[in-house]
């Protein structure tokens, strides 16, 4: 197995100097430089793929877990904190958008009551990431400082104030989630052994 990535490595390592070399009559392309959304995009790819696995890592039978002892009382569960990431990745999508929010989020703050076992709360979590994802991936150096409202309270923001809030806000999040798993004696996926 490792000669043969060993071999394709060398050969790619080969090709690569052969590929970049243009014909004498054409000049190359310049690489395109990526837009300003697919570069912020980047970032939040990160975000969505820590925080599905970590969701899916825990068994529906312990969904519905939260701490309670301690300074723990009274926080959210921890499919409240899948459904409220949930909630707030299409709220703010839509907000970059400038559309109308295209699912039912509740009270932004927990989620939709409606979404009640793992696989609702599961594809309503992957809906938003994709949905987000076309957000984020829509800013571009014309729009992305455009002044708006605030959603959450007073003030003024820009496209890709709201596409960093994203990465943040979910990564936020994602720490409390793992704090959840760890406590039902599951390790993270992405602190797994590879």
């Amino acid at each position: 197995m490792k000669s043969a990535a060993l071999i394709l490595s060398f050969g790619l390592s080969l090709a690569a100097p052969l590929q970049a070399q243009a014909p004498a009559d054409k000049p190359a392309a310049p690489a395109a430089e990526p837009t300003v959304g697919a570069a912020m995009d980047a970032t939040f790819m990160f975000v969505s793929g820590q925080f599905i696995p970590a969701a899916d890592a825990m068994p529906e039978a312990k969904f519905d877990f939260a701490p309670t002892q301690g300074e723990f009382k009274g926080v959210k569960t921890f499919a409240q904190q899948v459904k409220h990431i949930s909630a707030v990745n299409f709220f703010i999508g839509a907000q970059i958008l400038g559309e109308k929010v295209p699912v039912e989020v509740g009270n932004p703050e927990m989620g939709p009551d409606n979404l009640k076992t793992k696989a609702e709360i599961m594809k309503y979590l992957k809906d938003s990431f994709d949905y987000a994802h076309k957000a984020v991936n829509s800013i571009t150096a014309q729009n992305g400082s455009r002044a708006m409202k605030f959603p959450f309270g007073e003030g003024t923001t820009t496209p890709i104030g709201l596409a960093t809030l994203l990465a943040f806000h979910g990564m936020d999040h994602y720490g409390q989630m793992v704090e959840y798993l760890r406590m039902n004696g599951i390790i993270p996926p992405a602190s797994r052994k590879k």
